[in-house]
């Protein structure tokens, strides 16, 4: 993808930062913590639960984006002696701060989970927890929720384990780090082990038929006080790393379905006409998809760094909608246990100090394994759940998806009238002259109206900004060849 940045300056910025602001305080955004929530998580911070066990010990690492200071997981890996792998996989215990029906756990069930803009970032517990005691950060006594899944030769689990410890990260790695070590081949042993796991994971996935969709993503940079867009495409260890969540997710879903009670992250199979819709997709753009590949085989031999490829891919986002969470208790396990991209039982459970759920997953995971009945307060909170967290999972989407708009105005705000190259990668069905535009130059996604013709999925198309305004218009394009929009 194009990498070239156009950057958001002078009064494009300022007016940014207005919209930011204003997106920021509207009612449905969380404000700043109430007194009594921030005294209870000082206290909390400073005498938290103690740990079962301790598994300082054991050096972890963690991998998360530059300057990220909320740091949900850290990990170990190693080969077992009989052959396999032993992974280690620290989650943040955010139950040792945060008591049941208290301050804390209250404003969590109202904010839900942590929103992200641009300039900050709304989180769903206080900074003096989600950024510092509970944070795993590198050389820091934490106490934490520690898996142990072993693992054959093949990757498959044959042992699962999770208690409460005291844990300490070693080191605190970022993505782009990582791949770099891994192709230099001078990572240690525990990092190196990421991609040989990583990789087995993936083949199983692939067997399976479960689907990890490599979509390049729309990022907003902030450089020297200004911000950007750029496209960026999964590095492989990014791929490899959320293997051992997915991996985790999955040991944590088969806990709960053995002992009855849990609340599952749940997705239903696409139904025929979806596929059928894609299948009519490639073709537009297209791309080879023999009757005999499968849509998760078509899938994995994409590269998202083909303009081609990566239309398809966002387009196959489509399939992945529908996505909820599903509670059972008192043993009666649903009929609907699978999340259909992972082709398995899966469950949210490692990301604690930014998503709700994930708590009450973690608790009932440890009263699995301890043959015990869940807390109280986790079996009262259940049926619940699925509600927040869906307006929760919404409110996100939503906050996500203006601050890209935000940004898009704000960068071609300047530019109504010039024209672009773009690829459009989506046509309304209902309307085949309205559609998605994908640039090249900037990195912007963006609907495009106003020709009389079908848009031609997949193909180029040169395209005229018609409208672009932070905080009062998206950008909008029209067909280069369309008369132009009248000025509002």
């Amino acid at each position: 993808m194009p990498r070239r940045q156009m950057r958001v300056t002078g009064a494009a910025e300022a007016a940014l930062r207005d919209a930011l602001r204003a997106l920021r305080t509207q009612p449905d955004v969380p404000g700043a913590f109430p007194a009594a929530v921030l005294a209870e998580a000082e206290a909390a911070a400073r005498s938290p639960r103690p740990a079962e066990r301790d598994a300082t010990g054991i050096p972890l690492f963690t991998i998360d984006p530059p300057g990220s200071t909320d740091l949900d997981q850290a990990m170990h890996l190693a080969r077992r002696a009989g052959g396999g792998y032993r992974v280690h996989y620290a989650i943040a215990d955010v139950a040792a701060f945060v008591t049941p029906g208290g301050a804390v756990d209250t404003e969590a069930h109202r904010r839900v989970q942590t929103l992200y803009f641009p300039d900050g970032r709304v989180p769903l517990h206080p900074a003096v927890i989600s950024e510092g005691a509970a944070s795993l950060l590198a050389g820091q006594d934490v106490p934490a929720l520690l898996w142990r899944i072993d693992l054959d030769a093949d990757g498959r689990p044959v042992a699962t384990d999770v208690h409460r410890a005291l844990v300490r990260s070693r080191a605190r790695l970022d993505y782009e780090g990582v791949q770099r070590q891994l192709d230099t081949g001078t990572a240690e042993e525990p990092l190196a082990l990421l991609r040989e796991i990583g990789t087995l994971r993936e083949h199983l996935e692939a067997e399976r038929g479960g689907i990890s969709l490599a979509v390049p993503e729309q990022e907003i940079v902030e450089r020297d006080g200004a911000y950007a867009l750029e496209y960026r495409a999964p590095r492989p260890a990014d791929a490899w790393n959320a293997q051992i969540s997915l991996l985790t997710g999955m040991a944590a879903a088969d806990l709960m379905t053995a002992a009855g009670t849990g609340i599952l992250r749940t997705l239903p199979a696409a139904p025929d006409g979806a596929v059928s819709r894609l299948r009519r997709s490639a073709r537009a753009l297209g791309i080879d998809w023999p009757h005999h590949v499968s849509y998760a085989a078509l899938v994995r031999s994409l590269d998202p760094h083909d303009t081609r490829h990566a239309a398809f891919l966002q387009d196959c986002t489509t399939l992945l909608r529908g996505a909820g969470y599903t509670v059972f208790t008192g043993g009666e396990v649903p009929a609907l246990t699978v999340h259909a991209a992972v082709a398995d039982a899966y469950a949210h459970c490692t990301a604690p100090l930014r998503r709700l759920v994930d708590r009450y997953a973690g608790e009932l995971c440890l009263a699995a394994v301890a043959g015990e009945e869940p807390p109280e307060w986790v079996r009262a909170a259940l049926p619940g759940l699925p509600r927040r967290m869906a307006e929760g999972s919404r409110r996100a989407g939503a906050v996500e998806r203006e601050c890209v708009d935000l940004v898009e105005a704000a960068l071609l705000q300047d530019r109504v009238g010039e024209v672009f190259d773009a690829y459009v990668i989506d046509v309304h069905e209902r309307d085949p002259a309205v559609g998605t535009v994908h640039l090249d130059d900037p990195a912007v996604v963006a609907r495009v109206e106003g020709g009389t013709a079908p848009l031609p999925l997949g193909e180029r198309l040169r395209v005229r900004l018609t409208r672009a305004a932070p905080g009062r218009e998206k950008a909008l394009f029209a067909p280069a060849g369309a008369p132009a929009a009248a000025p509002p």
